[in-house]
């Protein structure tokens, strides 16, 4: 199941705005890394409130256009990590 095939149209543009916002976000010194991802779910479900009119259904946009951001922020980073360490699997310790 894809989380992309939930989101209407009008919202997907505000994935690579909150990618973008979370980058910017990411180079404030003053502002903790945990915090990141609460200020963009709340920056998530306004612009989708602004975007769609603001109801149930686009609080719950706002949350799946945030998840999908933070998760393919995540999997770049991932993968950029995976690339540096030459893509080897670690084995698990018992």
């Amino acid at each position: 199941m894809e989380l992309l095939q939930f989101v209407v149209d009008d919202a997907l543009i505000l994935i690579p705005v909150l990618m973008i916002f979370g980058k910017l976000l990411k180079q404030t010194p003053w502002l903790s890394d945990w915090v990141i991802p609460y200020i963009l779910l709340a920056a998530g479900i306004i612009l989708t409130g602004m975007l769609l009119g603001f109801s149930f259904s686009s609080f719950i946009q706002g949350v799946l256009v945030t998840g999908a951001a933070v998760f393919g922020h995540q999997l770049i980073r991932q993968t950029q990590k995976g690339k540096k360490a030459g893509f080897h699997v670690r084995q698990k310790r018992n």
